[in-house]
């Protein structure tokens, strides 16, 4: 029987350094994405194109975009920009794929990108309509639950994504920014989008916040997600849940898909090699278990 694929999509190198307040240079970062693409992942998040003064890990990003495309041209690397400035960078700087972000809730919105969702559609439809030549993906942020509003409706993620489509989304990624989002959530927001927009990608993005991260994300593969982002070493964390563990870990997720039968073209091994040279390097916040524990044998 032939193995069902999965993609799985590297986020680490944005999502993970982001909240590192020490700068990781640049060759370090490179070194890193090296160590993830020789591990067989095919696509990676690269860095985010903000401002240096909101964000200072990711002063580099132009540099680093530039060097990461001429070394890795067979990769697909994209970038997280918040805003049309963020995408007139990264055009700028040579990427054929971005992602723009707007929150479900109104609350984190504002907190988070200092605007009215409304304002936010509209710089999302500005940056569709301009960069029609660029891959453009929806991350739909507190998807799943909101630190000041809570649980979010379906029915509200399922109007949003509509506006969005109506403006030429295709691509979108439902994220549980802060990991409050149980299996059952995540099957029915996945099931519910597919039969809504059948021509659109739909993937996730799952905080492991209260353990929850491998659980969430293996319930949206078997639901149908066309793709899952992770982070090596599970680096991350959010702003907005503070003490809370990172995002879910490339190589634990790894290991249980290869576990089920499930083909994503990565090596384990390498991966972790990757995972366990970078919590040698930095210092953060890491959720994932394999970089803790030894050798125990492997996979049966």
């Amino acid at each position: 029987m032939e193995k069902r694929g999965v993609q799985v999509v590297e986020v680490g190198p944005r999502d993970g350094f982001q909240n590192i307040p020490d700068y990781i240079p640049m060759e370090l970062k490179l070194e890193i994405i090296r160590r993830i693409l020789a591990a067989g992942v095919r696509k990676v998040q690269i860095t985010s194109f903000v401002s240096p003064k909101a964000v200072p890990q990711m002063r580099d990003a132009a540099e680093l975009t530039r060097v990461a495309l001429e070394e890795f041209p067979q990769a697909e690397l994209f970038a997280l920009v918040p805003n049309w400035k963020g995408a007139e960078r990264a055009a700028q700087a040579g990427l054929l794929e971005i992602s723009t972000v707007i929150s479900l809730s109104e609350s984190h919105n504002k907190a988070n990108v200092g605007r009215m969702v409304e304002e936010s559609l509209a710089d999302a439809a500005r940056i569709l309509e301009h960069f029609s030549h660029l891959k453009i993906g929806l991350d739909i942020a507190t998807a799943f639950g909101c630190p000041f509003e809570g649980e979010m409706p379906l029915e509200k993620l399922l109007a949003l994504m509509d506006r969005l489509y109506q403006v030429g989304a295709r691509t979108f990624t439902l994220c549980d920014t802060i990991g409050v989002a149980h299996p059952q959530q995540v099957r029915e927001a996945l099931t519910a989008a597919h039969r809504e927009f059948p021509q659109a990608e739909v993937g996730i993005h799952i905080h492991d916040t209260r353990n929850l991260g491998i659980a969430n994300t293996y319930a949206g593969i078997l639901a149908g997600a066309d793709f899952v982002q992770t982070a090596l070493g599970g680096l991350g964390g959010c702003p907005f849940a503070p003490g809370a563990s990172g995002n879910t870990a490339t190589e634990d997720l790894v290991y249980l898909l290869d576990q089920e039968g499930m083909s994503t073209g990565i090596s384990f091994e390498r991966l972790l090699e990757a995972a366990k040279f970078l919590h040698s390097q930095v210092q953060g916040n890491y959720s994932g278990h394999h970089i803790r524990i030894g050798n125990c044998g492997g996979p049966n």
